[in-house]
């Protein structure tokens, strides 16, 4: 049996030899791994040097390549160098050929320019007298057209003063004629290039012809109206007043005024009569404005000309009314709406007793009430006008003069003067100087006896002046309603009914003109308020100036047509002689009457109270 051995101590001995082994490995494995990673690292070091290295590489490329496109085109560029400095070379040898034949050249030019000089310095020796001929008719011919314009227009001023002189004498109604600019709304449907183009509805049709006349083309024919004043789109504001303002003077002198302008919707009424709808205070300033309208510069003008006046001895007031669907309306009183009546006063003329009446110094208390008034008024906006009116507007201006100062100068306490007044009778023949006469004074009245002139054209005689009345002149400035046709407006409902309203009275007052030009025994003045209320300016009572104010476009041309035809008609209207105002105690006497019994003819003591 074999001898057992024991085994433990040796596997034991190579266990810890196994293990060795294996650390050992283990360690040959990480320095394998380290010595790898190290080799890894510089091959990534070389492969970045490798990259730069063709970088660089190919950057030195592109620089040679450039370089040798730079030499390439500086190659080029010296040739063409090179081309240029042989061209200039050969001209400058062409330049010195030149040089060296131009003094012969010039001398030759020279002979020739002098022989020329020569000669004409002769021609103009042989025209020398004629030229002074010309010069000498030329002068004469200046002279002359200066003294013919000068003529024309010292004649031209003559006959409008004589032409005017003759509508007071016949009492005809002046009528001036505005035509407006043209307007984008005047295009319709159509765009706004269109504006003006011809055949379109801007086309301008209505032109001013001279400052007298105006011509409407139409599909037929052309037609020409005549009026006292035409004025053209370009002229402004003031040039219009320019021709207003001496009817100013007139109220002064105790006659009434009486202004109104007429037109359809959107020809520019309110523009001329109130100012621009830019401002919708129409400029309420104290300080004059370019786009002003009649109504405040003829405030302006009369206030003017009454502070030119003695103190107290004049005042005026103001009255805005609006005649709605022919109802008046009082827009300065506390209730708008409250409707007011005509009433016939005890000499026949016609006034609104309940109407607001406001006492004015300047012509920015005016034109604030005229603004409270307008705030009050009727406007709506239809497809012709933004703005257009519904009623017709008149602001009326009461003047009130004291006797003494409306029928003759002041005099100072005590003078010859104080308290008689006269003005001249019938004109004396040209051949003898004008007498005029003093009637026989009343008892107890010690005063010299002297006439003094007024302006009344009525002839009248000298009196004691009464202290206790007045005279009192208006100026009336009416802003009508447009007319419109109610096709192109596109009015419905309530606006349709003011529209009605409005062509109604714009006919009336056709009619009554109608009547006044054809001297019929009855004039329809009560068929509508306005022609009612301005009675007394329409009949004959007061200085009138119809402005009529036209669209110049093709699409309102059937209602231009018609507005000027009004103004032909009421050229035609012959009232007579305009009325002069004189104090309620006094009444004129004339040679018509039994009364008055000729320039020299005693007066009878038993005849009272002298009278004019």
């Amino acid at each position: 049996m074999p001898i057992e051995m024991d085994q433990t101590h040796f596997l034991t001995d190579k266990l810890k030899t196994l293990e060795c082994q294996s650390r050992g490995k283990e360690e040959r494995i990480i320095a394998l791994e380290t010595e790898n990673a190290m080799l890894y690292l510089k091959l990534a070091q070389l492969q970045g040097i490798l990259r730069d290295s063709r970088e660089e590489t190919g950057h030195l490329k592109r620089v040679n390549e450039s370089d040798q496109l730079q030499r390439q085109r500086t190659g080029e560029s010296l040739a063409t160098l090179s081309g240029q400095v042989k061209a200039l070379r050969d001209e400058m040898k062409q330049l010195r050929l030149d040089a060296v034949a131009l003094p012969h050249q010039f001398q030759v030019e020279y002979d020739n320019a002098m022989s020329q000089a020569r000669l004409q310095t002769q021609k103009m020796r042989l025209n020398y007298s004629n030229v002074s001929d010309m010069e000498k008719k030329m002068v004469d011919m200046e002279a002359a057209l200066q003294e013919a314009n000068a003529r024309h227009a010292k004649e031209k001023k003559r006959r409008r003063e004589l032409h005017n002189t003759l509508m007071e004498l016949r009492g005809n109604i002046r009528v001036h004629c505005r035509i407006r600019p043209l307007m984008e709304f005047d295009v319709g449907n159509q765009d706004v290039s269109t504006l003006g183009r011809p055949g379109s509805l801007s086309e301008v049709v209505t032109h001013v012809m001279d400052d007298e006349n105006v011509v409407v083309k139409t599909s037929k024919h052309s037609k020409v109206y005549e009026f006292e004043r035409v004025y053209s789109p370009q002229e402004s504001q003031e040039a219009v007043f320019e021709e207003v303002q001496p009817m100013l003077t007139s109220l002064l002198d105790g006659y009434n005024v009486c202004i109104m302008a007429y037109g359809q919707t959107g020809s520019g009424k309110t523009h001329t009569m109130l100012g621009s709808h830019k401002d919708e205070d129409y400029h309420v300033t104290t300080e004059p404005h370019p786009d002003e309208g009649i109504i405040p510069r003829a405030t302006r003008e009369l206030l003017r000309l009454m502070e030119e006046k003695p103190p107290d001895t004049h005042s005026a007031e103001v009255s805005v009314v609006e005649i709605y669907n022919n109802d008046i309306l009082d827009l300065l009183s506390s209730d708008p709406r409250a409707k007011h009546d005509l009433v016939t006063n005890t000499d026949g003329s016609m006034c609104v007793p309940t109407v607001t009446s406001r006492p004015v110094k300047t012509v920015y208390e005016v034109m604030s009430l005229v603004q409270h008034g307008l705030k009050a008024r009727r406007e709506i906006a239809t497809l012709v006008h933004e703005h257009s009116s519904r009623s017709h507007l008149v602001v009326t201006l009461t003047v009130s003069i004291k006797p003494n100062m409306f029928l003759f100068p002041p005099a100072t306490p005590g003078s010859p003067t104080e308290g008689v007044f006269a003005v001249p009778l019938s004109p004396a023949p040209r051949d003898k100087p004008p007498r005029r006469q003093l009637p026989p004074q009343p008892q107890g009245y010690t005063g010299a006896k002297q006439t003094i002139r007024s302006r009344s054209p009525s002839p009248v005689l000298l009196a004691q002046t009464p202290t206790g009345s007045t005279v009192k002149t208006k100026l009336q400035l009416v802003d009508l309603a447009g007319s419109e046709c109610v096709g192109m407006s596109g009015v419905t409902g309530q606006a349709l009914r003011e529209t009605s309203h409005i062509n109604k009275s714009l006919c009336a007052l056709a009619d009554v003109l109608g009547a006044l030009a054809e001297h019929r025994a009855h004039v329809p003045y009560r068929n509508s308020k306005i022609t009612h209320l301005l009675q007394d300016s329409i009949g004959g009572d007061a200085k009138l100036l119809a402005m009529l104010c036209v669209s110049p476009a093709q699409r309102y041309v059937t209602e231009s047509l018609q507005c000027l035809g009004f103004g032909q008609r009421a050229r035609q209207v012959q009232r007579g002689p305009i009325k002069r105002k004189l104090p309620p105690s006094l009444e004129r006497v004339g040679p018509g009457d039994s009364s008055y019994s000729g320039r020299n003819s005693p007066r009878p003591k038993s005849a009272g109270p002298l009278r004019t």
